[in-house]
């Protein structure tokens, strides 16, 4: 099956500002594409630039989109290991826009074979329930935030911190005490402590029974985690330190973390995904399905992958939740309350609105 094109469209979503430990963001700065084949039909894939993650802006995914799309052309769509190599080859990094390209060949491959993603992948469906995250502002506001999204039938709150490790504790007092003692809370620190201010904010928050905390430290501390580790009370979630299966070999064989969160814009898709899977399988190390802010598109690719990971066991899918603005999807996934579903029809089974993409700047690539 030969690639005979490709449409690259500026996917921009606008959002309420949604704060982390390194920024603000107040719209989602993504990228959607179709790779279209000779047999009729496209694929379709979503990715979400997050520039203080993963140093990648919209404008650079768009370059090396369009650079990605040249490579591709005339060049078989089902041979997923190849055409991703071909992108490996040619750049390092840039896994967020080669996210994109990853999915769009699983969604031909699916589509070809008639059988939902999650089918393809080998998957079942399961009961998935997200948690809901609370950005990073006063405490009062967090905890009044919680109140609300329990209120609504949240029963798994992230809880946003990093900024300074006193009033991190004082954030989660507040909130525990505003939605009681029913409520998982996880955390999230967006690598904004140092050591000794993870050590003084995890073990002040431990009282307060917290899941885990993801990425406490920026990611050349990595060295000190095992330190960290054997300090805290709170178990430890590797984020931004694991970006490929080579990262969680090193991670998990240094005794750096309790947990991996898988993200596609991190791994550069499903493909490197999986292996990250299975290297945390093989050592009983638990995942969580993670992401940045795509739409129901890219949403719809993470369900099924989840469907199909039974070392899988926690998700943070919440990112059409927060705040978006508008809902560029069709088809695709759906929320019942905190509970996640999607129709099992061939491939991914969401596509872009036509009235969304129709003012949206777009590149064609034959």
């Amino acid at each position: 099956m030969i690639i005979t094109g490709i449409n690259i469209y500026r996917f921009n979503i606008p959002m309420e500002p949604f704060s982390i430990a390194t920024g603000t963001m107040d719209h989602a700065q993504n990228v959607f594409i179709r790779v279209h084949t000779d047999a009729g039909f496209y694929g379709v894939g979503e990715c979400s630039a997050f520039p203080m993650i993963v140093g990648e802006t919209q404008d650079t995914c768009l370059v090396m989109a369009k650079e990605f799309a040249r490579l591709w052309v005339g060049n078989n769509a089902l041979d997923i290991e190849a055409r991703m190599q071909q992108l490996h080859s040619f750049t390092a990094g840039n896994t967020t826009i080669k996210s994109a390209f990853d999915m769009a060949l699983f969604d031909i491959a699916a589509k070809n074979a008639g059988l939902p993603l999650y089918k393809f992948l080998g998957g079942a469906v399961r009961d998935i329930e997200t948690d809901i995250t609370i950005g990073i502002g006063i405490p009062e506001a967090m905890a009044e935030k919680a109140a609300h999204f329990k209120a609504t039938g949240a029963t798994i709150l992230k809880v946003k911190l990093g900024k300074d490790a006193l009033t991190d504790v004082e954030r989660i007092k507040q909130i525990r005490n505003a939605v009681g003692d029913s409520m998982r809370i996880r955390v999230d620190a967006n690598q904004g402590w140092s050591f000794d201010d993870a050590v003084l904010a995890l073990n002040g928050i431990a009282p307060y029974n917290i899941e885990f905390c993801e990425q406490p430290m920026r990611t050349w501390y990595d060295d000190r985690l095992p330190e960290l580790m054997q300090q805290s009370s709170v178990k430890i979630m590797a984020d931004e330190s694991v970006y490929n299966h080579h990262d969680a070999r090193k991670q998990i064989e240094s005794g750096s973390c309790h947990y991996i969160n898988i993200k596609f814009s991190k791994s550069g898709g499903m493909l490197e995904a999986k292996k990250i899977h299975d290297v945390a399988a093989l050592h009983n190390i638990p995942c969580m399905m993670g992401g940045m802010l795509e739409s129901r598109i890219g949403l719809s690719a993470k369900l099924h992958f989840a469907y199909s990971s039974p070392n899988i066991k926690f998700y943070d899918m919440d990112t059409c939740m927060l705040g978006h603005l508008a809902d560029p999807c069709v088809g695709g996934v759906k929320y019942n309350g905190y509970y996640l579903k999607i129709d099992d029809v061939p491939g991914i089974g969401a596509d872009a609105d036509e009235n969304f993409l129709a003012n949206c700047e777009r590149f064609t690539i034959e």
